[in-house]
């Protein structure tokens, strides 16, 4: 089982690591097994099957039905996700579904929209915008680099049913400087939004520390360095959890409705990210869910009982649903063409024959000023697509072929 194919961190999008969290890992993944968190459970473990859900508190799977009336006085209810995994986003829907059934003072909080976007939020839940209008108005790939197509079928459920939605989030720009610097970097007005992040928990520590460490680190970063890198990002996801916790509890204080979370596993694990920060300021009851895909050939996967409050099982998936073309753009004062940031190393572009400072002069014909609509175009394509980019790179015009095709499996 490989953690990093079923939890992924916000911050891991701009950080060294992001190669070396999506390769397979043959033996078991040690930050499922952690003897951490809860107490009573810590010490145990439980086998998970897929197509099943699964009381940790009582080690045995349970109907969905149980479930969702377990979860009946919990004023937030979390449920992970892995960003690209659209199985884990049908999960979030039904769960939503069961839950507006059993009290209709619901409200869904996101972790990928940060909160100078919460106009847009309300008037999609208003029935305002369209689909296309949200897109734009949201930035939506701007704020987040995954395909709206995982999302759609929770964003149409809102709209349908009026549910108001709150953006956790903050801009990636003041959790980089977080990172980098510390949060007395901040700005005052960026101390607003971002309360200090609390780095004390020490079974928090060992989480993150476990899966930073179970990644292929680059020789440079070893020794001394890697601490360094490891202290960056542990006030990275500090940082994170310590937002969404902050903005979670401001939106529920408007109103006494029942709160569901989306956010990726790893701000939940072990009840120790934005579930517990949440949990310290306000005491109000929660519930978390986490869904974990049982690696193919492989009849279950071993996990710790104190992981979560319940585990969802489901198959691993041959690819995800929607291609993820993971390039990255950059705008230059006085240059109207966008510019590639960096080479690309995942995605359908890893590969392909970009580098850093190429102009895109082009793509398919058509000229591009705004990131957000380029990733919109290209977000358009599937599997086996392809699409033709003119390029400027020293002075030379060359055109690139970008198939949208999947990794080959190793052996393969």
């Amino acid at each position: 089982m490989n953690l990093k194919r079923n939890i992924t961190f916000s911050f891991i999008l701009v950080f060294i690591l992001t190669p070396s969290l999506l390769r397979e890992k043959e033996k078991e993944d040690k930050s499922l097994l952690l003897q951490i968190g809860d107490e009573r459970l810590k010490d145990k473990v439980m086998e998970v099957y897929p197509e099943k859900i699964y009381s940790t508190r009582e080690g045995k799977a349970i109907p969905f039905s149980k479930m969702i009336k377990e979860m009946r006085g919990s004023r937030f209810v979390y449920v992970g996700e892995t960003h690209n995994s659209l199985p884990m986003h049908d999960i979030q829907l039904k769960i939503i579904q069961g839950l507006f059934n059993q009290d209709r003072n619901l409200s869904i909080g996101l972790e990928m929209i940060p909160v100078n976007s919460q106009e847009a939020l309300n008037q999609w839940s208003l029935g305002i915008l369209t689909r296309e209008e949200f897109i734009h108005e949201v930035k939506w790939y701007i704020n987040w680099n995954f395909n709206f197509g995982f999302y759609e079928k929770v964003f149409e459920f809102v709209k349908e049913n009026g549910i108001p939605v709150h953006a956790l989030n903050v801009p990636r720009t003041i959790i980089r400087k977080i990172r980098m610097n510390g949060w007395e970097s901040l700005s005052d007005e960026e101390k607003k939004l971002v309360p200090q992040p609390d780095l004390s928990n020490e079974d928090h520590r060992i989480l993150i520390r476990t899966i930073f460490e179970s990644a292929d680190i680059p020789h440079q970063m070893k020794g001394r360095s890697l601490d360094f890198a490891f202290e960056g990002l542990y006030r990275a996801q500090s940082a994170w959890d310590e937002v969404m916790s902050f903005h979670a509890l401001r939106s529920m204080r408007r109103g006494q409705e029942k709160m569901v979370v989306l956010v990726g596993s790893g701000h939940l694990l072990y009840n120790l990210g934005v579930n517990r920060r949440v949990y310290e300021r306000s005491r109000l009851p929660f519930k978390t869910v986490v869904s974990l895909s049982v690696p193919e050939g492989g009849r279950s996967i071993r996990v710790s009982r104190s992981l979560a409050d319940y585990i969802w099982g489901i198959p691993e998936e041959e690819r995800p649903a929607f291609p993820s073309v993971a390039l990255s753009f950059k705008k230059f004062p006085g240059l109207k063409n966008l510019v590639i940031e960096r080479k690309p190393i995942e995605g359908v572009a890893k590969g392909a024959d970009f580098e850093k400072g190429d102009i895109v002069l082009s793509v398919d014909g058509k000229v591009f000023e705004d990131i957000n609509e380029l990733r919109i175009y290209l977000a358009k394509f599937k599997w086996d697509d392809e699409v033709k980019f003119c390029l400027l790179r020293n002075a030379r015009q060359l055109k690139v072929g970008l198939k949208f095709q999947p990794p080959q499996k190793k052996g393969q």
